[in-house]
């Protein structure tokens, strides 16, 4: 489809859908235009700038404290005031943008719904368009969805709603610009914002956001100008907006002072995004050997290079006067087995427990039935809206606990571990589900990230098992080709065959074997996924 006008210079060639009409308006495609236009040149020069970092690690260099930004930690200044309908975000719920999620999520008793059109959701253009419908109508009240079984729509009482865009580097290959995909980020931001900010700020909310992925304060500040150009845009005061960093790479562990102070006026403070830190750590410090990690299910937040973090990212957000968002709770309930339902949700509240003694001021679960559960804790340990103002571990943090490596062992299992989560969430990605449960656990893109780049790790660094063999490609095959068979036994001839399956399992295999490690499994996918023509940068 080919949607240009004398408002934008926009080519879509996402296939319409005569319902897309109410949401790629001209006045919409203009704004997102005009977003592109302004704003991808810098974008492009950050990421540019991500490469030159990251190769600088490569060569030994380690990541630290910026001296040009030390004024800007020592200083005393705060962020702006927190409006009233962010005061208490003691429970957030995460998850997809489809209309289910969304009402359910709305509805979960949560404080916040973070509608996610990142880690969880698959861009195909329908998702996208749906999604933005969807959180549309969710705005207005509106929503609602018949099935078989029941009608879902939205109760009195609702969750304040925040959306995350997707991150800097994903493009949007279903939109051009001068012949060029535009940045994804921008659309999904310019549709939602566009469409729904006058109404929010009229309904006594606001436009809230979660920003992913940021490696450096730059990062920041590039929003923060976007923020006030839509403002300016829309005619909306400075501020209107307010949003949430989510602190999920090791370079932006070092630099949240200098985040929060670009985005001071927009600021609704920064979140523990541990599944994507883990992640950013292996491959961050991907040519150090001796940063090797043990399974992942040993990186917990007890490490000291995870504990370190979070108590960074609480005493600095409290010395600023905002919230320190805990982290997920990935686990769903278990039916029929009682035993093992009530194991894990005894580690959810283990979990929440720590998270609210330490000084979070809310946490993330990704499960309704899980909402309760966390609320109840937060209730007993928090009773005030947050504890912003409370008195916790304020010892400094140094450099060195949060390049600390993990301690642990490496197995078998956790190799396996590994492929089977990574094998199966991307074949659920190319068939378009950004959000699978598996093994009891509700998986998004960050924990198959880690899955592909611990392999990696493992092989390139010839890592040694407890048992002592060492991991190399011969026995990542021989695993991978057991797995492969045991998926097929488990689903099923009929399920593996109408899969991508194969297909998911020749794409894992060729990046986690490659010799240069991708920094991202769906910017890799994405072409396998939207299989147009043309996927540029």
């Amino acid at each position: 489809m080919s949607m240009r006008s004398e408002h934008h210079d926009l080519v879509l060639l996402g296939h319409a859908q005569p319902s897309d009409a109410s949401i790629l308006t001209q006045g919409a495609l203009a704004f997102v235009a005009a977003l592109n236009r302004r704003f991808r040149p810098l974008r492009n020069a950050l990421l540019a700038a991500r490469v030159d970092r990251q190769a600088r690690f490569d060569r030994g260099e380690l990541p630290a404290f910026l001296a040009e930004t030390e004024h800007i930690r020592e200083a005393a200044w705060q962020v702006a005031p927190i409006v009233p309908d962010l005061r208490d975000r003691r429970v957030e719920i995460t998850g997809p943008v489809d209309r289910k999620m969304v009402i359910n999520a709305l509805n979960s008793g949560a404080k916040v719904f973070m509608a996610d059109f990142e880690d969880a959701t698959a861009p195909t253009w329908a998702n996208l368009i749906d999604g933005q419908q969807s959180l549309y109508d969710a705005v207005r009240r509106t929503i609602e969805l018949k099935t078989h079984e029941k009608t879902y729509r939205l109760h009195e009482h609702t969750a304040t709603l925040m959306v995350r865009p997707r991150g800097w580097h994903l493009p949007e290959s279903h939109v051009l610009q001068d012949g060029e995909p535009i940045v994804g980020a921008l659309l999904d931001f310019g549709l939602f914002f566009y469409h729904n900010a006058v109404e929010l700020v009229a309904r006594g909310s606001g436009p809230y956001f979660y920003l992913p992925k940021l490696q450096s304060h730059l990062e920041a500040r590039l929003w923060n100008d976007i923020f006030v150009f839509a403002q300016a845009w829309i005619g909306l005061p400075v501020g209107t907006i307010r949003a949430t960093v989510l602190i999920e790479t090791l370079p932006a562990a070092f630099e949240m002072d200098e985040i929060l102070w670009e985005l001071r006026e927009h600021s609704a403070g920064l979140n523990c995004g541990r599944w994507d830190y883990i992640f950013s750590y292996i491959k961050t410090l991907r040519a150090h050997a001796e940063c090797v990690t043990p399974d992942r299910r040993q990186m917990t937040m007890t490490q000291p290079n995870m504990a370190g973090y979070a108590r960074r990212l609480i005493q600095i957000c409290h010395r600023r006067g905002i919230h320190a968002m805990g982290g997920m709770a990935a686990q769903i309930p278990i039916k029929g087995d009682a035993a093992a339902n009530e194991a894990a949700l005894t580690k959810v509240r283990a979990d929440k427990l720590r998270e609210v003694l330490a000084g979070h001021d809310g946490t993330w679960v990704a499960h309704p039935a899980l909402v309760p559960i966390a609320m109840a804790i937060f209730d007993e340990h928090m009773p005030a809206a947050n504890q912003i103002e409370g008195v916790f571990d304020a010892a400094p943090v140094q450099v060195a606990e949060l390049l600390a490596v993990p301690a642990g062992e490496r197995s078998e299992e956790g190799l396996r571990e590994n492929i089977r989560v990574g094998v199966q969430y991307l074949e659920a990605w190319l068939r378009g589900n950004g959000c699978v449960p598996l093994y009891h656990l509700m998986e998004d893109a960050a924990t198959a990230e880690i899955s592909r780049t611990q392999v990696w790790q493992w092989v390139w660094h010839r890592a040694k098992l407890v048992d002592g063999r060492l991991v190399d490609g011969e026995l990542f095959r021989q695993v991978l080709h057991d797995e492969m068979l045991n998926m097929r036994n488990e689903l099923g001839e009929q399920r593996f065959a109408s899969g991508r399956y194969e297909e998911a399992a020749v794409l894992f295999s060729e990046w986690s074997m490659a010799v240069k490690l991708a920094d991202f499994l769906t910017l890799c996918a994405y072409p396998f996924l939207v299989q147009l023509k043309y996927v540029g940068k």
